[in-house]
């Protein structure tokens, strides 16, 4: 995605190593739809409404008026923050934002991956 700054790798490791909040085994899949509700919410500053509404049905981009081209870097961030994960741009699509079970499904492809290493 133009405009985001790539991590050197030695960046990448140490952020992996500080935030394990989430990527534990144990974690089911609920757990990470809430969690990817949360990080969400607070990216794009959702009501208190609006972020209690979200559900894996919910739809994302082109049906929330605050996830626009823009905010997608911040939600981006946001879940990389929150998960220790690494998202490249070129896993960036349309479809990863069509709803918030396709966000949070890419979330938990990305913690098993990791969990593997």
């Amino acid at each position: 995605m133009p405009g985001r700054c790539s991590r050197a790798p030695e960046q990448e490791t140490r952020q992996r190593g500080a935030s394990t909040k989430v990527a534990s085994l144990s974690v089911t899949p609920d757990k990470i739809v809430e969690d990817v509700a949360a990080a969400l919410a607070d990216a794009l500053s959702l009501t208190p409404d609006v972020a209690a509404g979200l559900t894996r049905d919910t739809l994302l981009f082109g049906s929330l008026p605050e996830l626009d081209s823009m905010a997608v870097a911040t939600v981006l961030t946001a879940l990389e923050d929150r998960f220790g994960i690494l998202i490249d741009d070129d896993e960036v699509t349309g479809e990863l934002f069509e709803s918030l079970g396709t966000l949070a499904d890419f979330v938990s492809a990305k913690l098993e991956g990791s969990s593997a290493r």
